[in-house]
């Protein structure tokens, strides 16, 4: 039994390769090296609660989830989701970019959301949805749209 054990541990000793073949991997060796994803020491920092910033405008949504203080953690747009012109403004272009955004913020361990909505587009409640069916927990949600008390005048009325 020990025997086995002691020829275990020791490492056979391989037939040496000839020059040429070894030169041609050791090259290789750092370009296979150079397209692996670098990561840092301690990789990702896991964060458990987080807030879903939701600009929802008549042209477009835009979804970022940061952490509690402020810094953003992943984000997507309607536009960067693949849709453009009047597609854009749907509220089904707001719910793939809520989706792709919160697929990039699993990465840091979200689970719950406090979702903030600014602006009067179509995409405000499809987007919280979104947010909700791909699992997170919504803790509060909180309308932060901007209203003026009678700030600077409204833009004149569209004649199509």
């Amino acid at each position: 039994m020990a025997e086995e054990i002691q020829q275990a541990a020791t490492p056979a000793t391989a037939p040496a390769a000839p020059a040429a073949p070894a030169a041609t991997a050791q090259a290789s060796a750092p370009a296979a090296k150079s397209a692996a994803p670098r990561r840092g020491k301690r990789g990702k920092k896991q964060i458990a609660d987080g807030v879903a910033h939701i600009h929802a405008s008549f042209n477009n949504t835009i979804v970022t989830i940061s952490d509690r203080q402020g810094n953003t953690l992943s984000w997507a747009t309607a536009g960067g989701s693949g849709f453009r012109g009047s597609r854009k403004s749907t509220p089904y272009a707001a719910q793939i970019a809520a989706e792709r955004a919160g697929e990039m913020a699993r990465e840091y361990g979200v689970k719950n959301l406090e979702v903030l909505v600014k602006g009067p587009g179509p995409g405000r409640e499809s987007s919280i949805r979104a947010l909700n069916a791909i699992g997170y927990r919504i803790t509060n949600i909180t309308d932060v749209t901007p209203i003026p008390h009678n700030g600077c005048r409204p833009p004149k009325k569209r004649r199509v």
